[in-house]
């Protein structure tokens, strides 16, 4: 069909559509990535510092929860001996003997050397410690006088094959106890309250043993030397606990009546009824608690 002459021609309609393109927000997950390298690196150099300033103790603790991550480890998989000391928690790997070690290693001689090493170090660094303690208490003893002063020329102090001894004796006019009797002096009690916090600054484990005198109770009595030695070796403990050592940390409470005399030539003298205390040295404390070998007697200590 034609248009008629001079009809109007409507324009073409243009649609136009502008397409947005959003762009895509992923400009910030490399800060994620970064900050995850950054902690990573933090947390390696922090491992490099710790690495340097442990000792070989700690890192044989380190390395052996590694190589045995059960059995003694507990509590979410670490170890609570870890914690309280800087001494590994399967100790037994430093006193193990020369065939034992063989045993383990296959006879390797760069391992044994090498273990021997580590013993000897360890060894010598836990005289150390035992020393320092020492000094300590004595510096302790000679300025507090107000505590220490009523029985400081009773208290002898000493490193033996067992341990740091700590001894604690009577004398005739200043007893630390009253005669057969199991109940502390009121001044004794004070110097092991005192004496507690100074023993707890190692790890090392306490042996408290009872001495008497040969005074005896006669023939058939029910009640013996052997029995108020070991009771006022818990009175001793239980002073100790007070002052706030740890009952955990007390390895053995015994009493050992009149069988290790301190003045064997004369077994009435008032030396004789004394308290020891022994810081006890991993080797001595692994005797004392290991079941399947005999445990050192106290009577050694003379």
């Amino acid at each position: 069909m034609k248009r008629p002459a001079g009809a109007r021609t409507k324009p073409p309609v243009i649609v136009r559509t502008k397409i947005v393109r959003r762009p895509v927000r992923n400009h910030g997950a490399w800060k994620v990535a970064f900050a995850d390298f950054t902690t990573a690196m933090m947390a390696f150099f922090l491992l490099l510092w710790l690495l340097q300033h442990a000792s070989v103790p700690e890192k044989l603790a380190i390395s052996g929860f590694f190589v045995e991550p059960g059995g003694a480890f507990s509590h979410g998989g670490a170890n609570a001996n870890v914690y309280e000391s800087p001494y590994p928690s399967a100790r037994a790997q430093l006193f193990v003997t020369a065939d034992e070690a063989k045993a383990e290693v296959g006879g390797s001689p760069s391992v044994l050397v090498a273990d021997e090493q580590l013993r000897q170090q360890y060894q010598q660094q836990e005289i150390e410690a035992l020393e320092r303690l020492k000094q300590k208490l004595l510096l302790a003893i000679a300025n507090n006088e107000p505590v220490f002063g009523a029985l400081k020329d009773q208290i002898m102090i000493d490193i033996n094959t067992l341990g740091l001894r700590v001894e604690i004796s009577d004398k005739q006019q200043r007893p630390m106890f009253d005669l057969g009797s199991d109940e502390l002096k009121p001044y004794t009690a004070k110097v092991l309250r005192a004496l507690a916090p100074l023993l707890n600054e190692v790890p090392n484990r306490i042996s408290i043993t009872g001495h008497t005198d040969a005074v005896s109770y006669g023939a058939g009595a029910a009640y013996s030397n052997w029995e108020l030695s070991a009771n006022r070796a818990n009175s001793a403990r239980r002073a100790l606990l007070q002052g706030g050592y740890p009952e955990e940390k007390v390895a053995t409470v015994q009493g050992m009546a009149d069988v290790a005399l301190f003045q064997p030539e004369a077994p009435l003298d008032p030396a004789n009824r004394r308290i020891a205390i022994i810081v006890l040295r991993r080797a001595a404390e692994k005797s004392y608690l290991t079941t399947d070998s005999p445990a050192p007697t106290p009577a050694a200590q003379q």
